[in-house]
C-alpha cells in the first residue's frame, strides 16, 4: 500500500496488479435469522447501522472508499476525512416466516436484496458503493432477512465472508456493551495486494488457457444467458457420502473438493452428450476459482479480490471415455499448477493485455479484449466455486446464527456452487453439504449414475 504526501489524508492501493479488475460486478446473498421468542429489539436497525459504520470507518476504510481510474491503473482510494458509507435500507413486510423463507429459497433478490448500480468501473462512475445492505423485518416479528451486496473488485468470497464475520462479531459485542470503542475481530483485515515480482521464474513460461482473447465487440465480463432456459437444482451430499468420497480421494491422491468437481464434470458431461450426440468432438470445459493467498505467502485475511481462475479442457467424448480417477487427476493438475510463478505470469499476462486494450481504445482501433474462458459459450461447461470453508454461518450478530444463507441463483449454463449447510464443518464433515447446479431445464440430473446418488432438494 502506498500513501501520498504526509499531510494528505488520502490512501490508495491498486487493484489492477492482479485479476481484481476483471470482476466488475456485484455479488449478493441473503441471510435468514429466526426470532423464535419474538423478542423485542431483534436486529435493531440502529444497531446494525452503528456497528457497520464503526467496522468500516475503524477497520475497513476501503469499503467506505471509491474506485479511481488513471490510465492503466484502477485504484481503491479512501480518505480518513471523507467516507462513502455503505447504504443501509430497511423494509417491513406483512408476511409470515414460511413465506419469507420461500422468497429466500427461491432467490427473490428483487424483494430482499438492495438494488445495486452498474458495477463497471469508469472515470465518470467513481462513487459506486462497495457494499449495500437491505434489512427486511416482518410484522409478525418472527424473523429478519439480511440482504447484502458487495463489489467483487474489492473483495472475493474469502474476504467478503471474513468481513461479514467481523461485522457480526463487532455488532454482537456492541449489543452487549454499547459504549465500546475497541473490538475483538476474528479476522483482522489487511489491505493491498503485495508485489509478487520475487516469484517470477524467467525459465518458465505458461499458456494461460483460463483466458480467451475475443473481438472487442464480443467481449463481456460476466456470464451471458443463452437461448436455453436455465434452472437450478440443489443436490445434497450426505455425511456418509462425504466420508466415502474423502476415502476415494485419498486413494486417488487428490483432495475431496477435486474429486467432487470431477464427479460434477463427468456427470453433467455425460448427460449433455446423451441429449446431443453430435457434440462429441466439441469442447468440454472445467474451470474453477483458486484462492492464491497461501500460495504467495500473504495473510489469509487480506481484503482483496485476488482469486485466480484455472481451467482444463478436453473434448466431450474424451471426458465421457475417461474414468473418474483420471478426470479427478485432470482437475488436480489444473488447480495444482497455480504456483507462485504461475500466479505472477498470470498477473503479468493480464497487465500486458490491459495495456494493449487501452492503447487500442486511445487509437480508435478495434482489437482483441480479454475474457475469462468460462464466460465463453461452450457445449459443456462445469464452472465450480467452492464456499464450503468460508465462515458463512459464523455470523451471529447477537441474536443467534442464521437459519439459512442463500447464495444467488446464477441462471447461466454450467455454474455450480459447493455450499455449506448450517452445521457443516469442512474439517470433519459432520453435516450435509449442498451443491447448487445451474443447467438447461432438459438436463435431468437423476439420469446420471454419478449424480443420482445425491439427494435432490426440492426447489
Amino acid at each position: 500500500m502506498t500513501t501520498d504526501a504526509p499531510e494528505s489524508t488520502e490512501t490508495r492501493y491498486s487493484i489492477s496488479n492482479n485479476v481484481s479488475y476483471l470482476y466488475q460486478v456485484y455479488c449478493s446473498y441473503m441471510l435468514v435469522y429466526k426470532n423464535d421468542t419474538k423478542a423485542d429489539g431483534f436486529f435493531d436497525p440502529e444497531l446494525l447501522k452503528k456497528s457497520l459504520n464503526i467496522l468500516v470507518r475503524q477497520y475497513y476504510k476501503p469499503v467506505a472508499g471509491w474506485f479511481q481510474v488513471s490510465g492503466e491503473d484502477i485504484d481503491v482510494v479512501f480518505d480518513s476525512n471523507k467516507f462513502n458509507d455503505p447504504p443501509i435500507t430497511t423494509q417491513t413486510l406483512d408476511i409470515d416466516y414460511e413465506t419469507v423463507s420461500r422468497h429466500v429459497y427461491d432467490s427473490n433478490i428483487e424483494l430482499l436484496v438492495p438494488a445495486a448500480p452498474s458495477g463497471v468501473i469508469k472515470p465518470e462512475n467513481p462513487n459506486i458503493p462497495m457494499f449495500l445492505v437491505k434489512a427486511t423485518y416482518l410484522e409478525s416479528n418472527e424473523a429478519m432477512v439480511l440482504g447484502v451486496t458487495y463489489h467483487h473488485s474489492l473483495m472475493d468470497g474469502t474476504a467478503f465472508w471474513m468481513f461479514m464475520a467481523n461485522w457480526s462479531a463487532l455488532c454482537k459485542q456492541l449489543h452487549g456493551q454499547s459504549n465500546l470503542t475497541e473490538f475483538d475481530l476474528p479476522y483482522p483485515p489487511t489491505f493491498g495486494f503485495p508485489d509478487i515480482g520475487h516469484l517470477h521464474d524467467p525459465s518458465k513460461t505458461f499458456e494461460h488457457t483460463e483466458y480467451s482473447l475475443v473481438d472487442a465487440d464480443q467481449c463481456f465480463k460476466e456470464f451471458q444467458p443463452g437461448a436455453e432456459n436455465i434452472v437450478e437444482t440443489i443436490l445434497e451430499v450426505s455425511v456418509e457420502q462425504q466420508h466415502a468420497l474423502r476415502q476415494q480421494a485419498r486413494d486417488i491422491g487428490v483432495s475431496f473438493t477435486e474429486l467432487l468437481c470431477a464427479v460434477l464434470w463427468k456427470g453433467t458431461n455425460g448427460l449433455r452428450l446423451e441429449l446431443n450426440p453430435e457434440i462429441g468432438s466439441e469442447s468440454s470445459l472445467y474451470s474453477c476459482a483458486v484462492n492464491p493467498r497461501a500460495r504467495v505467502g500473504v495473510s489469509s485475511s487480506l481484503c482483496a479480490s485476488p482469486v485466480i481462475n484455472t481451467s482444463c479442457e478436453r473434448t466431450v467424448s474424451e471426458i465421457a471415455a475417461l474414468d473418474l480417477r483420471d478426470i479427478a487427476r485432470l482437475v488436480h493438475e489444473a488447480i495444482d499448477k497455480c504456483s507462485g510463478d504461475y500466479l505472477f505470469s498470470s498477473f503479468d499476462f493480464l497487465h500486458q493485455q490491459r495495456k494493449q486494450e487501452l492503447y487500442d481504445e486511445r487509437n480508435n482501433q478495434i482489437g482483441k479484449k480479454l475474457m475469462l474462458v468460462y464466460v465463453c459459450r461452450k457445449p459443456v461447461k462445469c464452472t465450480v466455486s467452492s464456499s464450503r470453508t468460508f465462515p458463512i454461518y459464523n455470523t451471529d450478530y447477537g441474536f443467534g446464527a442464521p437459519e439459512y444463507v442463500r447464495p444467488p441463483f446464477l441462471p447461466f449454463d454450467g455454474c455450480m456452487r459447493i455450499w455449506p449447510t448450517p452445521l457443516y464443518d469442512a474439517r470433519s464433515s459432520k453435516a450435509p453439504l449442498q451443491i447448487y447446479v445451474s443447467l438447461p431445464e432438459n438436463v435431468d440430473l437423476s439420469q446420471s449414475p454419478l449424480l443420482a446418488q445425491f439427494k435432490c432438494c426440492a426447489n
